[in-house]
């Protein structure tokens, strides 16, 4: 792969990658600065500050005014105004252009850490793969502070982070808030090794991790018991990690009842990835429809295009009948157990013997995909924010 980029471009991939990132930022800048309105006003503002400036400050939608600003307005009709006015309007949460942006986003990151790690000569095995599994919980429960923190906003308490800082908590800030605290720690683990003070990375990795994770629901444990803002409810914690490890279970026997070749490339991180989505996919089921009946509190409301779509699309091509039986949420579960199934058994055993570092880094992003949503999801429903 190295070669054969330098054959072709005549530059180190490296040096090819860091050029094609500069060059589109600066294409970025440039059309801000010569065409404000549409690139900036009408394309990052719109679909990736002004969501933040919504969803951080508890508005129904942001307004960019020609005059520039921020105007925030806290009723659906409201919204609805401006967007038939022909106003530039942003809602919190993510949409098809800013979903499918952030996944350009996320390959050009993955490429720039498979270079690091290459030049560091580690994260070619499993070990790499599980020594991240808590910073993937650690970026969902940190999303879930930001939600304590509107809560706060919302009950006229201070928040721990207000806004603006707390935008750094906020998609799509937060990925790069994670990203750097997940590389400081690698680096850590990684000299601690190397100067003796540890066997190896792994488990200083993962012991870091940890500390995070437990700090952030440590906090949120700690506003259940002192704010009014925040209840806990463990029963949905408890009914989430069972449902999900029973469906997964499920799936993971059909699988080596069906067709064992499917989980050979990955072995026991194909079961960890596919768990990672159905803790999306049961946490989604229970916050959109089962909330009142395990809660007595109403249903959260769906935060991703996708979801959301499928929820619309069953309540459509079901019956009446059957959907007050079985609610509109449950095929997301189905669609994710489908999907992350599909996945492991793209990632057989040749791509690990070809490029062992970023096929680990796509396991990765693909189990965080899954397992950051499906934790603050869960945690959201948890403790009622």
């Amino acid at each position: 792969m190295s070669s054969w980029v330098e054959d072709r471009v005549g530059r180190s991939p490296e040096r090819a990658w860091a050029a094609a990132v500069s060059l589109v930022t600066g294409l970025l800048v440039v059309g801000s600065l010569v065409s404000p309105r549409t690139v900036y006003d009408g394309f990052l503002w719109r679909y990736f500050w002004g969501p933040v400036a919504a969803d951080g400050q508890g508005a129904q939608c942001a307004v960019r005014p020609e005059s520039g600003g921020t105007e925030l307005l806290t009723s659906n009709a409201a919204c609805a105004d401006a967007i038939a006015a022909g106003e530039i309007v942003a809602e919190p949460g993510y949409t098809t252009v800013s979903t499918v942006s952030y996944v350009f986003v996320l390959l050009a990151m993955l490429i720039g850490v498979v270079f690091l790690l290459r030049r560091l000569e580690i994260g070619d095995e499993f070990r790499f793969f599980y020594a991240l599994f808590p910073f993937m919980l650690f970026g969902g429960t940190l999303r879930t502070v930001e939600d304590a923190g509107i809560a706060a906003v919302r009950a006229g308490a201070e928040p721990l982070i207000a806004f603006p800082w707390s935008a750094l908590i906020i998609s799509p800030f937060i990925y790069f808030v994670v990203f750097a605290v997940t590389l400081g720690c690698v680096l850590a683990a990684y000299a601690l090794a190397e100067r003796g003070h540890a066997k190896d990375y792994a488990r200083p990795l993962f012991g870091m991790g940890t500390v995070a994770l437990a700090a952030s629901f440590g906090y949120l444990v700690y506003l259940a018991v002192t704010a009014d803002y925040v209840t806990i409810y463990p029963q949905v914690l408890v009914l989430t990690l069972v449902l999900a490890t029973a469906s997964t279970a499920g799936t993971w026997k059909l699988i080596e009842g069906w067709k064992p070749s499917i989980n050979q490339g990955t072995g026991f991180a194909g079961f960890v990835i596919i768990w990672g989505h159905a803790v999306d996919g049961v946490a989604n089921v229970i916050g959109l429809n089962w909330m009142p009946e395990l809660t007595g509190t109403a249903n959260l409301v769906p935060k991703h295009v996708i979801n959301a779509l499928i929820v619309d699309w069953t309540a459509v091509l079901l019956p009446e009948a059957v959907l007050a039986v079985t609610k509109d949420a449950w095929p997301f579960l189905f669609v994710k157990l489908a999907a992350a199934t599909g996945v492991v058994y793209v990632f057989n055993g040749e791509l690990f013997e070809e490029s062992p570092r970023y096929t680990l880094l796509l396991l990765i992003t693909v189990l965080a995909v899954g397992l950051g949503p499906g934790t603050r999801d869960m945690l959201r429903a948890t403790f009622g924010i």
